[in-house]
């Protein structure tokens, strides 16, 4: 009698019952990430075939210009969060469903030198009278995040993962904060009231940054 027909057989017959081992198995992986909320490091623990909790340090730091209420500002976006996550694989596969939070520091720092009249609360007011302006548009701390993705980390042979996610993190309306130094007003009380007026207005047009958009990539090294 040939045994190596049976013998392919039987090593044929227990490979989906090798993979499923696999995919049930518990592991760690840690890997670097970029995207909308900048640059990171996370790590990741697999609970069984459809539950990963994850977490992750990012920061982003970027330059760029906003026109607030008819000014112009330099703009410069402070983003130091962690996240905590858990990411759901209802097929068992790289796909899933995630949902967490970002916690930490996310600051919009605005100046502005204006070089003409300028309407401030509602009053025009000259450069010299301004001075220069500072601010600070402030997300709020804790922003709870839900989003789609594909991470197949535990979910493929070999050691490397590639992790791909688009969602969305949510928190209340900004708090705006506008200062002015170096203008002839920048210590009179009626102008501060102006700016305490004009931070209300910036403070509505910046309503839409509640809704933060997250798009993700990253590499992960499996052990």
């Amino acid at each position: 009698m040939r045994l190596t027909p049976i013998l392919l057989l039987a090593g044929a017959s227990l490979l989906p019952l090798n993979a499923a081992q696999a995919q049930s198995e518990p592991g760690v992986a840690i890997g670097a990430t970029a995207g909308t909320t900048g640059l990171g490091v996370e790590a990741q623990i697999k609970l069984g075939p459809i539950f990963t909790i994850r977490g992750g340090i990012d920061r982003l730091n970027h330059d760029q210009d906003e026109r607030y209420d008819g000014i112009d500002y330099s703009a410069e976006l402070a983003f130091d969060t962690v996240g905590g996550f858990v990411d759901l694989h209802p097929l068992a596969n790289g796909l899933m469903i995630t949902g967490g939070a970002y916690m930490g520091d996310r600051d919009i720092r605005l100046s502005a030198t204006p070089t003409g009249p300028v309407e401030i609360g509602g009053q025009t007011y000259s450069p010299a009278q301004v001075g220069t302006l500072n601010g600070t548009v402030k997300l709020q701390d804790l922003s709870p995040f839900v989003g789609i993705g594909w991470d197949d980390t535990f979910y493929r042979s070999g050691r490397w993962g590639f992790r791909a996610i688009a969602g969305v993190a949510v928190s209340e309306k900004p708090e705006v904060a506008l200062s002015s130094t170096g203008g002839s007003l920048s210590n009179d009380a009626t102008f501060q009231a102006r700016l305490r007026d004009e931070s209300q207005r910036i403070t509505e047009e910046t309503e839409g940054y509640g809704l933060f958009p997250v798009i993700q990539v990253g590499l992960n090294y499996k052990f």
